[in-house]
């Protein structure tokens, strides 16, 4: 039989297609070698221009950066120059995004960012809290940003500038010291924001019978009557006016708690602290290891700010937590239908303050826009759009928006040696205002409620106030002294999760709005039953998976299920809440019909009656999903559960719409479904969502782990199961011996996805895996660059 030969199609085919290969082959080495060279220089001597003495930088094998320097000037310097040599492109879009100046680098999508950041107006705000600066913290500023952009103009001149900025076509401007605080203000907006409740409020005030909406308030103001007739009498357009996309993460919080040493193996204090945030590539952390003369410091920074935000140094240790106070009102301000940039105020026209905001956008023309700031703070309802003629519209007053001073907070924390240098230190640390626990190597463990808040002449921030009147508004903050502080407690320990941490006998508001108890419940349960800790147990207790939501809830729900679901077709997924051991543990069944259970709940309830937005941009649906519960499960349902046909109903509905989500995606053997098949760890980078290419280099492979938004191991998951939320860093540190302590920064120290630290923390992340970073003593095996001064 004759050969059939290939047709010429086929052959040319093959042709184009080798020649393909070849052309994709030489393209990955060429991109590879590119993105190689951009690699930071971290051993051997590199000889610099912007210092006055030579400074060794030694990484160890975890990447974290050890920097020994003869002078504060040099240190900071380094760190300047440190933190560019990692995490460079990660601090430019930091202090871009804060600035409302991400279009001009990535374009039209970025325009409505923008808006929102600068009607925040962080920047503004650091510029005025600059001012506010003594010349020794203007100094460190000044040298950190000497540091950055010595980085910066040396690998301009060696074309080695991080890859990223080739990607989207622009090299970074020059860093200055607005550009750190900047960052520092983005932190208060991540941290201190609870305006979006105050205008869903508002919405379902004017949307809902009063008794029906009393219910989406986590405490009614039945005590400010004017407050709610202003509301009624002057509604403000909130459907379709915000951008919940951009609103900060319903659950930035975090867990700390330090333990007696009378409660410890050692007899000296332990400390745990693990601050819940986003979780990206690279991590909003960066730890580091400060020395000179002056002080000798260890712990975690935002990538473009000087110091050691949280940490220890030879004798003492600190950890926070957010308050969540409300430092963040809502004004219905009138504007003047002939002048649009005035506002009633005492019965006149007052002119609000106009800030030319135009927004220059990468390849096409500049977007015009406006920020006006009345007497209270910028106007947050025309961020989308400008109303034809707004009858009334939002202004925020804001604690951040004001001068602050956290930079000299850290730099006198960093040098504290006891409690009372410590919490002096804290006077300064104004926004955002954080639960402070703090444990020294004298046995001291102490805590404090941290930062400026508010006192008001009406109200209670629960609903947006008139703001054309002068009986309105904040007439101080409470007095640092009565700040809530515990020194000593007899019960040997002190712990917070976001949880309310003051009783009706406080004097001062706070806030109503705490989150959701049971992180707090289990810690305390733990410190409390046990004795002899060690550091190694406050690692353990950082990955409880124990999940005390379930323990209040659980068998209510089953009996709701079963009440209605008479022929028993969910029995088996019935059966297995019902013999669930109430842990969430990642190959366990219960937890995910038990997680999408509580998700599906305030969806089943509130969905249909709210706009999409406005329900998206309502936060604490757990907290009010759980008051109804109680409610009904007490005999007392509210309007919104009566409505709904019952507690019975309300549950079976949800019930049966999680159980048809989870059989379409696991199929219909409950026996085999698995918590960690929908609930997965991801480290995503801001590059990743522009092309399935840059997600399959930039991000680390997902992997399913255990915890959940109510577990100490703190593991918030979208939608689609993806955590993305949770201990941005862990950290333990026992005080017989500060010479070590306790870290994790997921996925890992280097913003270079070239480098070995680039995701390597990303398993020891999933599997509690921490590792010992030294303060005094020697470095474990790394790199040494020695800083060579000209």
């Amino acid at each position: 039989m004759k050969k059939r030969k290939m047709g010429k199609w086929p052959k040319v085919l093959l042709s184009i297609f080798g020649g393909l290969i070849a052309l994709l082959v030489v393209g990955l080495i060429v991109i590879n070698v590119y993105i190689g060279k951009s690699k930071p220089v971290i051993e051997g001597e590199v000889t610099v221009n912007f210092l006055d003495e030579d400074v060794e930088i030694v990484r160890d094998t975890d990447g974290v950066p050890h920097i020994t320097a003869k002078s504060e000037a040099d240190l900071y310097r380094a760190q300047g120059y440190t933190q560019a040599q990692d995490r460079l492109f990660q601090m430019d879009l930091a202090r871009r995004q804060a600035s409302g100046r991400l279009a001009e680098v990535v374009g039209a999508a970025a325009v409505d960012t923008d808006k929102t950041f600068r009607t925040f107006s962080l920047r503004n705000a650091a510029e005025a809290s600059y001012d506010g600066y003594g010349e020794d913290a203007k100094k460190v500023l000044d040298w950190f940003a000497e540091g950055v952009n010595a980085f910066i103009d040396q690998a301009n001149e060696d074309g080695k500038l991080p890859y990223e900025f080739k990607i989207l076509g622009y090299e970074p401007e020059q860093w200055t010291p607005i550009d750190s605080l900047t960052i520092g203000k983005y932190m208060a907006y991540d941290l201190g924001g609870n305006w979006d409740s105050l205008a869903v409020r508002h919405w379902a005030l004017n949307n809902f019978p009063e008794e029906q909406a009393r219910e989406l308030f986590v405490s009614y103001p039945d005590n400010a009557p004017s407050i709610i007739a202003a509301n009624l009498k002057t509604p403000v357009e909130v459907a379709g006016r915000f951008n919940a996309d951009l609103v900060p993460h319903e659950f930035n919080g975090s867990n700390n708690w330090v333990v007696s040493g009378e409660k410890t193996a050692s007899g000296k204090p332990l400390l745990a602290d693990d601050p819940h945030l986003g979780l990206n590539t690279p991590s909003i952390w960066y730890q580091m290891h400060l020395q000179s003369p002056e002080q000798n410091v260890g712990g975690v920074i935002f990538a473009g700010v000087p110091g050691i935000i949280l940490g220890h140094n030879e004798n003492i240790a600190w950890g926070v937590t957010n308050v969540g106070p409300d430092v963040q009102d809502l004004y219905i301000e009138i504007p003047n239908p002939e002048n649009p940039t005035q506002f009633r105020y005492d019965g006149k026209w007052e002119q609000a303050e106009v800030r030319d905001e135009t927004i220059k956008v990468k390849g096409e023309e500049d977007v015009p826009f406006e920020v006006v700031v009345t007497r209270h703070g910028p106007i947050m309802s025309e961020i989308l759009y400008k109303s034809e003629d707004p009858g009334a519209l939002f202004s925020m007053q804001w604690t951040a928006l004001e001068p602050t001073k956290e930079l000299e907070a850290i730099m006198r924390m960093n040098k504290a040696t006891d409690w009372e240098t410590f919490e002096s230190a804290l006077e300064d640390f104004h926004a955002p205002a954080q639960n402070f626990v703090f444990a020294s190597n004298d046995g001291t463990i102490a805590y404090k409620a941290n930062g400026r808040i508010p006192i008001r002449k009406q109200g209670d921030a629960q609903l947006p106030v008139p703001g054309d009147s002068s009986e309105y508004g904040w007439e101080g903050y409470v007095p640092y002294d009565e700040l809530p502080t515990v020194i000593n407690p007899a019960e040997g320990f002190i712990a917070t999760a976001n949880n309310e941490v003051v009783d009706d006998s406080y004097p001062y508001h706070l806030t109503k709005f705490w989150s959701q108890p049971y992180r707090y419940m289990r810690i305390a349960e733990v410190l409390r039953e046990g004795d002899k800790f060690t550091a190694q147990d406050m690692m353990d207790l950082q990955m409880d998976q124990a999940n005390l939501y379930a323990r209040e809830f659980l068998q209510d729900l089953i009996g709701s299920v079963k009440a209605v679901d008479k022929e028993g077709n969910y029995a088996m997924a019935v059966r297995i809440l019902e013999e669930w051991d109430q842990v969430d543990s990642a190959d366990a069944s219960a937890p995910l019909i038990f997680h999408k259970l509580m998700k599906q709940l305030p969806k089943t309830m509130f969905s249909n009656d709210m706009p999409e937005d406005v329900y998206n941009l309502m936060p604490g649906k757990g907290q009010i999903i759980d008051q109804m519960m109680r409610d009904a499960y007490s005999g007392n349902p509210g309007v919104w559960v009566t409505q709904y046909g019952g507690v019975d109903k309300w549950i079976y509905d949800s019930f049966e719409t999680s159980i048809a989500e989870i059989e379409e995606q696991f199929g219909n053997d409950a026996e085999k479904w698995k918590w960690g098949e929908y609930h997965q760890l991801a480290f995503p980078h801001s590059l990743a969502a522009a092309s399935p290419i840059f997600a399959y280099f930039l991000n680390p492979e997902k992997q399913e782990i255990g915890g959940s938004n109510v577990t100490v191991q703190a593991a918030a998951f979208k939608e689609d199961g993806t955590v993305n939320h949770g201990a941005s860093w862990r950290f333990v540190a026992d005080l017989s011996d500060l010479s070590t302590a306790h870290h994790i920064v997921g996925p890992g120290q280097s913003g270079h996805m070239k480098s070995e630290w680039f995701h390597d923390q990303s398993e020891d992340w999933a599997n509690g895996i921490y590792h010992e970073t030294v303060l005094n003593g020697k470095v474990e095996k790394g790199y040494i660059l020695k800083l060579k001064a000209k």
